[in-house]
């Protein structure tokens, strides 16, 4: 049975989305810089935020803390819940006219955490969240991904190649359910040079 999503689409709200090492936080940081250029307000944000739940939510992620998958989405549902609706959140920052480019939203948590949870049980926690206008799904592939990631200091509970692969597909069928609720959704080609995956990108907005 299809999920009602009871949250408002946002105009000027911008997500992107994709695996780990898709290469998400460099698009969004050039996306708006463009905005920007042409004279929009714009704000770069991130999931998990740089909050005090988003710090907690990044110590679990490289294995400095144990908490249930439960408790983890919750996590992520109050750390999205404040990154929201605070006095400088996203909500906020679009009522005043400011475009709002976010990298990973509650898209990620359909994703990652139904692996450990019921998928209802992570709908239900982020069903009544806004939807942005433009979701953009980075499609790189998992393996040129694992090369971005291994020159990394610090890894993180997600990053297996053979996990991305099935993490790839779980995007895929998620994006899938939001096709046909006022968001557009984009399938972008993630692999070459980052000017070329912003060139499709910023293709993909004009639209």
């Amino acid at each position: 049975m299809a999920t009602t999503w009871e949250g408002e689409v946002l105009d000027r709200f911008v997500v992107l989305e994709g695996l780990d090492g898709a290469g998400t936080t460099t698009q969004s940081e050039l996306l708006q810089e463009a905005l920007q250029r042409r004279g929009e307000r714009c704000h770069a944000t991130r999931e998990p935020t740089g909050g005090p739940i988003g710090k907690l939510i990044r110590a679990v992620l490289r294995g400095e803390l144990q908490v249930t998958p439960g408790t983890l989405a919750l996590l992520f549902a109050a750390d999205r819940s404040e990154h929201l609706y605070a006095a400088d959140g996203i909500v906020p920052a679009l009522r005043a006219g400011d475009y709002v480019v976010c990298d990973r939203y509650l898209f990620s948590s359909l994703v990652y955490q139904s692996l450990d949870c019921s998928a209802a049980y992570v709908t239900a926690l982020n069903v009544r969240f806004p939807l942005p206008r433009h979701l953009l799904f980075i499609d790189t592939p998992p393996e040129q991904c694992q090369q971005r990631v291994a020159a990394r200091q610090r890894r993180e509970m997600f990053e297996a190649l053979a996990l991305q692969q099935r993490l790839r597909q779980r995007y895929l069928a998620v994006l899938r359910q939001f096709a046909d609720r006022g968001v557009a959704v984009r399938r972008v080609d993630g692999s070459g040079s980052r000017e070329a995956v912003f060139a499709r990108i910023w293709h993909h907005l004009q639209r």
